[in-house]
């Protein structure tokens, strides 16, 4: 066992020596931070990362703002108001997009529900209706939704959960990454796909090396 222990610590040694003699360039790290900035739709601070770093956007940062004030819309749940962004971005993201452009729809219906604007629900569920009786996916989403008209008190729907806020965010990201890709442009930011290659490598590759047991607090662990 002390052998086993010794061999992880020499290799843990060999690995530091190898980390630290890697030199990255801090432009590199300025491009993969504005890369987030920019895939996640956060203009203001992709303009403030601007102006500290030096650091462009490798997009037309009027494009930046505009997926960001969607986004914020959604989040609102102006939904109406995020279609006519969405729209205005590109007329033909939403007849490419047909799932997005019912889950806009599902997501309006639930903000007038939620306002208690009943009737102003039941009228939209009729325009809804037909994209979902031709998709079984959509039908069911639907059918979900119009539960929460069955009940006085929603909390005490089986369904309640589509009341939830963390939805608009979901949403938001779905709309988001619609619009990226009319732009074709990548809608998962590099850093994404940066961690996800190294947890491969270390599960793979570096399976004899140090690993990071928490990306969101980084500590190694030795693999004896």
């Amino acid at each position: 066992m002390n052998d086993d222990l010794n061999s992880a610590k020499h290799r843990y040694d060999l690995w530091k020596q190898d980390l630290h003699a890697t030199l990255i360039r801090k432009e590199d790290m300025n491009k993969i931070i504005m890369n987030y900035f920019v895939t996640e739709g956060f203009a203001e601070v992709a303009d403030k990362f601007r102006m500290e770093s030096g650091t462009n956007p490798d997009i037309d940062f009027q494009t930046i703002m505009e997926r960001d004030a969607t986004r914020q819309a959604i989040e609102d749940g102006d939904i109406e108001h995020a279609i006519e962004k969405i729209k205005a971005f590109n007329p033909k993201i939403l007849d490419a997009n047909p799932q997005l452009s019912f889950h806009l729809q599902i997501q309006n219906t639930i903000e007038l529900i939620r306002k208690g604007r009943i009737m102003e629900a039941l009228e939209f569920t009729k325009e809804v209706a037909p994209r979902g009786e031709k998709n079984p996916e959509f039908l069911g989403e639907l059918e979900r939704t119009l539960t929460l008209l069955a009940f006085e008190d929603v909390t005490q729907c089986p369904h309640r959960h589509l009341l939830d806020m963390s939805l608009r965010n979901i949403l938001a990201q779905e709309a988001n990454a619609a619009m990226l890709i009319s732009q074709n442009y990548h809608p998962d930011p590099i850093l994404s796909h940066l961690l996800k290659m190294l947890k491969w490598l270390q599960d793979v590759v570096l399976f004899r090396y140090p690993r990071v047991a928490d990306f969101t607090n980084p500590t190694y662990s030795l693999r004896i």
